[in-house]
Parts: C-alpha cells; structure tokens; sequence
C-alpha cells in the first residue's frame, strides 16, 4: 500500500469517526450519518489498497 494513500485512508477513518462521536454526543443525526459514511469511505479505501498489494505480489 502506498504510504500516501494508507494516510488519507486512515484520515478519512479518524475523521468519520470524530464526526460520528461529535453528531451522537450533541444530538446531530445528520453529522453522526456523516460520520459513519466517511468511516466506510476511509474502510473502503484502505481495502482497495490492500488487494492492490496483494495482487503486486
């Protein structure tokens, strides 16, 4: 995995996760939906990194 790549992705999951805890802790569902839409972006990611490395081998 590149390392630029595995950063953003686990960027895109640290900040789905702080938008979901933020949304749940003031109410906000929309930002909790947010949230947890950003967290799979950054999961899918990291996933599709992963099989690109797999397949490099």
């Amino acid at each position: 995995m590149s390392d630029k790549e595995k950063s953003r992705a686990k960027a895109e999951q640290a900040k789905g996760k702080l938008k979901e805890t933020a949304g749940r802790a003031v109410g906000n569902e929309r930002l909790t939906t947010e949230g947890r839409a950003e967290k799979a972006k950054g999961d899918a990611r990291q996933a599709k990194e992963k099989m690109k490395d797999v397949f490099k081998r």
